[in-house]
């Protein structure tokens, strides 16, 4: 769906708070990101993303990687609780896939999901909830996303 010039897919599930995104997969895991309107908020164009180290564990709202963007250094946050199984190894070479794609190429992490319903109830997931969501965040940060 698109809400004013940012998309954010259905099939996603976002953690509105740090716009991050997650994309349940088989095998009780998911792929992990942020959200396009999240880059626009942290200033744009990543110079640098560092997910945490396959092994990690991290918690809901606690930090999977870094990205460095033109001013400013940002904790990106987990959408899920989960052990990171795999990093996307491409963002060494071109961290500005985090910004281009983020819902693509520019994913962050695969997790082991720890338990997914916790999780749940702090996510916002489909059209009817999304939307208002995420205008209520930009209106907060004083952008205005256009007409629910």
């Amino acid at each position: 769906m698109l809400i004013g010039p940012f998309l954010f897919p259905d099939a996603l599930h976002y953690l509105v708070d740090h716009q991050v995104w997650a994309r349940l997969e088989e095998g009780g895991t998911a792929c992990v990101g942020i959200t396009s309107l999240g880059m626009q908020l942290a200033g744009g164009e990543v110079y640098m993303a560092r997910p945490k180290s396959v092994g990690a564990v991290v918690a809901q709202g606690g930090s999977m990687a870094i990205v460095e963007l033109a001013k400013s250094i940002v904790s990106v946050k987990s959408p899920v609780a989960g052990t990171v199984i795999a990093i996307n190894e491409r963002l060494a070479a071109t961290p500005e896939l985090v910004h281009r794609d983020p819902y693509g190429e520019g994913w962050l992490a695969r997790l082991r999901l720890a338990d997914f319903a916790a999780d749940a109830p702090g996510l916002v997931h489909g059209e009817d909830a999304v939307g208002p969501a995420m205008r209520a965040h930009a209106r907060l940060h004083e952008m205005e996303l256009g007409a629910p």
